[in-house]
Order: structure tokens, then C-alpha cells, then sequence
């Protein structure tokens, strides 16, 4: 008598899971969805195409360049020897040189072009009344200097221009500790107003510190002649 209430109990058991199959199916269905998803991923994800694009900098394409950092004590590469140019005293080769060695952007020639440039530009910029245009070409001595001068002025515009630069050479460069100076001598031709043209000797001095990323000179010192 006592099998009979066991075996009627694992019927109703039963029967209660049977009832609610239909939860269980629903469990079991997704459960094998989900299976089947996580396989696809793996398939595509896993796999190379050989056109992934490296990891680093997005930017540049290809590897970044490694530089390898400068050994110390290590002396600098011998230069060639630069070539003094027209009208420089061949003197000044071992003192253009030894800028030249410390210095490997350094180009006499190009130097002398660049000095023309910039005389050219802070006398224009002086007469204009236009303090703004010396700014970056001149120290901040010199750009005093010529403020203080087209202040006195009151700022009004001198009717002077340089109708020809006729030569310029360098007469002296050297090395002071890790400043490089070169002095340039302008012969140039002023007009003022009508007037016939007069000529005019300014001595010009020019600095850059060798350690520097700016490859600009400076003007330090302004002079004539005389």
C-alpha cells in the first residue's frame, strides 16, 4: 500500500514538467541560437585577410621609424670643406669652416643670400613705420632700437628705397661658446624721395645658437661704415 502514494507522486511530478515544456523548449532552442552566433563570430573574426591595418598610428602608414639615440661622446661627421663666397676674403674659410662643422645646415653662400633678404626687409619694414615686420628678424635689442626710432618719428613713413644692393660679404665669423656670429658688409643704393640715389655701407652682425631646432639668424648689432 505504501509503493502506491511514491509512484503517485512521481506521476504528478512528471506530469508537471510535461505541462510546462513548453518554458524548457524556448530555454533550449535559444541556448542552441546562441551556440550557433558565438560559431560565426569565431569563423570571420579569426580569420586574416592580409589587409588589417597596423596598430600604431593610424597617420603614417607603415611602421613608425626608429631613430637610434645619439651615442655619447660621439664626435660629429667631418663636413667638406665649404666654399667662401664672392667677394669674402679667403681668410675667413677656417673661421666659416669651424661654423660649418658644428653646424651642418650652415651654407656660406645661402647665408650671405638670406642677409640680403633680411636688410633688405628691416630697412623697408623701418621706413614704413611698421615695427611688426622686424619682429622675428632682429633681437630684441635691436627691435627696440628701431621701435624707438619710428617712434620719434611719430611713426610716419620715410619715402626712402634701395634701389640696388651692389655687393654683400662677410668680414668676420667666429665662435663664442655654442653662439655663432657673422658680420656682413652691405654696399648698397638709397634713394630718398627724387633725389638721385646715394651709396651707403651698413656693417651688420648676425647670430644663431648652433644648438638650436630654428634655423634663423638674428640680427644683433646694426652699424655703418664709418
Amino acid at each position: 500500500m505504501t509503493i502506491f502514494p511514491a509512484m503517485q507522486a512521481v506521476d504528478e511530478k512528471w506530469n508537471a514538467l510535461m505541462s510546462d515544456g513548453s518554458g524548457w523548449i524556448e530555454i533550449v532552442l535559444l541556448a542552441m541560437l546562441a551556440a550557433f552566433i558565438g560559431l560565426r563570430l569565431v569563423s570571420v573574426l579569426g580569420k586574416r585577410t592580409g589587409h588589417e591595418r597596423p596598430v600604431g598610428d593610424s597617420f603614417r602608414p607603415g611602421a613608425p621609424e626608429i631613430i637610434a639615440p645619439p651615442q655619447r661622446g660621439r664626435e660629429l661627421p667631418a663636413r667638406g670643406l665649404v666654399t667662401v663666397p664672392a667677394g669674402t676674403d679667403n681668410d675667413l674659410a677656417p673661421a666659416l669652416q669651424a661654423i660649418a662643422d658644428v653646424d651642418p645646415g650652415f651654407d656660406p653662400a645661402r647665408f650671405v643670400n638670406g642677409a640680403q633678404a633680411a636688410y633688405r626687409m628691416v630697412l623697408e619694414g623701418f621706413w614704413a613705420g611698421d615695427v611688426g615686420v622686424i619682429e622675428g628678424l632682429a633681437s630684441d635689442e635691436v627691435h627696440e632700437n628701431f621701435a624707438t626710432a619710428i617712434g620719434d618719428r611719430d611713426g610716419s613713413r620715410l619715402d626712402n628705397r634701395i634701389t640696388a644692393i651692389d655687393s654683400a660679404a662677410i668680414t668676420r665669423a667666429e665662435m663664442i661658446g655654442q653662439m655663432a656670429e657673422i658680420t656682413v658688409r652691405f654696399a648698397a643704393r638709397i634713394k630718398t624721395g627724387s633725389a638721385d640715389p646715394v651709396p651707403t655701407i651698413d656693417v651688420w652682425t648676425f647670430s644663431r645658437h648652433i644648438g638650436s631646432t630654428d634655423p634663423a639668424w638674428l640680427l644683433i648689432a646694426t652699424d655703418d661704415e664709418a
